[in-house]
């Protein structure tokens, strides 16, 4: 076991995997960045924010492919290489421009197994950040996995913790369905104790991170931590809280959330994706389905304004979900 960053344990598991797998290969931009043939001392930069730095130096050209900027040419050849036998890690850098790349992922790699009757697997995994909290403006903050989470046959992953990151980003490599790993930049530098050797999460799996007997608070990612500290400002006050981190959108582990909400009856959904149409949606509209009669209060969303999200640090202070706004609709379901 070892203290390391959100950053090192992902890189940790690709480097893992690679050295198991002769097949997973590393695509994407500035994989070999920095490094020239006429400057051999110079390491790769391992991506834009190096999360990947040293895997260049270790598994060489053939299993480390820098690419242009082109986002299309990235997943167009992550989906072919996963098609014929392979099992690439390819990064998006930013999330934001999943667009570009949108009929490689949607109308190709997801539907790969369904349209072969099941003969055809597409083991490729996708990897980008999202989140906002660094006045980086409304092309480089977003979060769209409540996209990805609305396509059939692509798996959503949405890691909180360095010890998540690690054992799902080694379960999405080992998987044979497509999967978007979403890494929330804000989270790059958080450290947290991490097992040495290699180790799976399961995907669909939830995890709850507080227990409690008042509220179920669900949160994904960065905001996972929100909600942590609302739940402990509200023990304080005899309000305990279950929070549920889902850890996977696509799939979801349905029955956390249900048996979580049958014991509290009261719910705060918290996320950063989409005022409409998002992930909060989803989960608010499977309690309603299927947990309506456990409920004791109307379910609170604690979301972002339906805007891009703002340059602006003050306004993008403003934007943001967090703990004092988790907490506020908390006290509102308990009537305090």
């Amino acid at each position: 076991m070892s203290t390391k960053s959100y950053r090192e344990a992902i890189k940790d598991a690709i480097a893992q995997e690679m050295r198991l797998d002769d097949t997973v290969v590393v695509i994407g931009e500035d994989q070999r960045g920095g490094h020239g043939g006429h400057q051999p001392e110079v390491e790769a930069l391992g991506g834009v924010l190096g999360v990947t730095k040293g895997l260049w130096t270790e598994f060489g050209s053939e299993r480390v492919i820098d690419t242009p900027i082109t986002e299309s040419a990235i997943i167009g050849m992550a989906a072919g290489a996963a098609a014929t036998g392979l099992r690439p890690v390819a990064e998006l850098m930013f999330m934001d421009f999943f667009g570009v790349a949108f009929d490689g992922i949607y109308n190709q790699a997801a539907k790969f197994r369904y349209m072969f009757g099941g003969k055809a697997k597409a083991p490729l995994v996708v990897r980008g950040m999202v989140g906002a909290g660094f006045s980086a403006a409304g092309q480089h903050s977003q979060s769209p996995y409540h996209i990805f989470a609305s396509v059939p046959g692509l798996k959503v992953v949405c890691p909180s913790t360095p010890y998540d990151a690690k054992g799902l980003l080694i379960a999405s490599i080992r998987d044979d369905d497509p999967v978007m790993f979403c890494e929330n930049k804000i989270l790059y530098d958080m450290k947290g104790e991490v097992p040495d050797e290699a180790y799976a999460i399961p995907l669909g799996v939830a995890n709850y991170t507080r227990e409690g007997e008042d509220v179920t608070i669900i949160a994904l990612g960065s905001l996972v931590h929100q909600a942590n500290a609302a739940a402990d400002r509200l023990a304080k006050d005899g309000i305990t809280c279950d929070v549920i981190d889902p850890r996977t959108i696509s799939p979801l582990d349905e029955t956390a959330i249900l048996e979580s909400v049958a014991a509290t009856g009261r719910v705060v959904i918290v996320d950063e994706s989409a005022a409409r149409c998002g992930f909060a949606h989803d989960v608010a509209a499977l309690i309603a389905s299927k947990g309506f009669d456990y409920l004791r209060a109307p379910i609170e969303l604690v979301l972002p304004p339906h805007t891009p999200v703002p340059f602006s640090p003050a306004l993008e202070k403003l934007w943001l979900p967090d703990a004092a706004k988790i907490e506020a609709a908390a006290r509102k379901l308990m009537g305090a």
